[in-house]
């Protein structure tokens, strides 16, 4: 049996490598950590200590806090029904705009490049983009929050250079075989691509899950907030000092401002992160395994 013998060179250089990917991943996961154990922390312990990992003693004030909004699950809905409508938009029409601009045989396919291209150096800028979604009537409506973002200039790049990368030899056999280009962009193209559309689709995922701004901006209807713009506003109120809340009820409890900084980013972190485990392994896949196999 053959045995395999390390060199003292190669297991230095596998210790420190494992010891600086640790320490990175350490100094990753710390801040964490501190979030989440903040977030059941006393708002004296955050007062009296600069770090901590382990809270003296727990609360869950900053939780009770943000759960006792009548409109929280109400805008957790809004903020899931955005992110999957506006991530399937996107990926519908990055997909539809990609898959011909790979063809090189397209008449006017470099034009089209070129303004897809200008369109990530140069923007109409704010005030013409408010005009133009109050124009479509998209104020107040969800739609203001998915159809302006619709496709992002660099993903359809690469995406479209992702398509290029294909074996042109499979797209023939399935036109010889009587596909349509429908056919070949949802049987041959979109099996091959779960790798690039997971990778993307979760980055569009997490641009609608965080999005506030594009909220404050056209939603003046506090019902139709997303869960990050409630959040903000909670956190603006819990940032009230006592000399500013003379005018508020006089039952107004101040609620403890760096607890429910902590939980805010907890309650508006954790269920996106909880989507990573279910398209990992689509990030390590090859990219003609399918075909190889197939």
């Amino acid at each position: 049996m053959n045995k395999h013998y390390r060199t003292v060179p190669s297991t230095i250089f596998d210790v420190l490598n494992y010891t600086l990917l640790g320490l990175f991943a350490l100094v990753t996961i710390l801040p964490f950590i501190y979030v989440v154990s903040g977030s059941f922390a006393t708002e004296a312990e955050h007062t009296q200590k600069a770090f901590f990992l382990i809270p003296e003693t727990f609360t869950l004030a900053g939780y009770q806090y943000i759960f006792s909004s009548n409109t929280l699950f109400k805008s957790i809905g809004v903020s899931i029904y955005v992110t999957v409508v506006g991530t399937l938009t996107n990926l519908l029409f990055t997909v539809t705009m990609a898959y011909p601009l790979a063809r090189r045989d397209l008449m006017g396919r470099n034009t089209v490049l070129n303004l897809v291209v200008f369109s990530m150096l140069f923007s109409g800028g704010l005030i013409p983009g408010y005009i133009l979604v109050r124009s479509l009537g998209m104020l107040d409506t969800y739609w203001a929050l998915i159809l302006p973002g619709a496709i992002s200039a660099f993903n359809l790049i690469v995406v479209k250079n992702f398509f290029q990368e294909l074996p042109a030899g499979l797209e023939e056999s399935a036109r010889i075989d009587g596909c349509t280009e429908i056919g070949v962009l949802w049987r041959i193209v979109l099996p091959l691509s779960k790798p690039v559309l997971a990778t993307f689709g979760l980055f569009y995922a997490v641009g609608h899950w965080n999005n506030f701004f594009n909220a404050l901006l056209y939603i003046n209807d506090a019902t139709k907030w997303p869960l990050q713009v409630l959040l903000r506003q909670m956190v603006m109120l819990s940032q009230i000092s006592l000399g500013d809340s003379s005018n508020l009820d006089p039952t107004f409890v101040q609620p403890p401002e760096q607890t429910v900084k902590m939980a805010v980013i907890v309650v508006g972190t954790v269920p996106i992160l909880l989507v990573y485990p279910f398209l990992q392994k689509h990030f390590a896949k090859g990219v003609l395994i399918g075909s190889i196999k197939g």
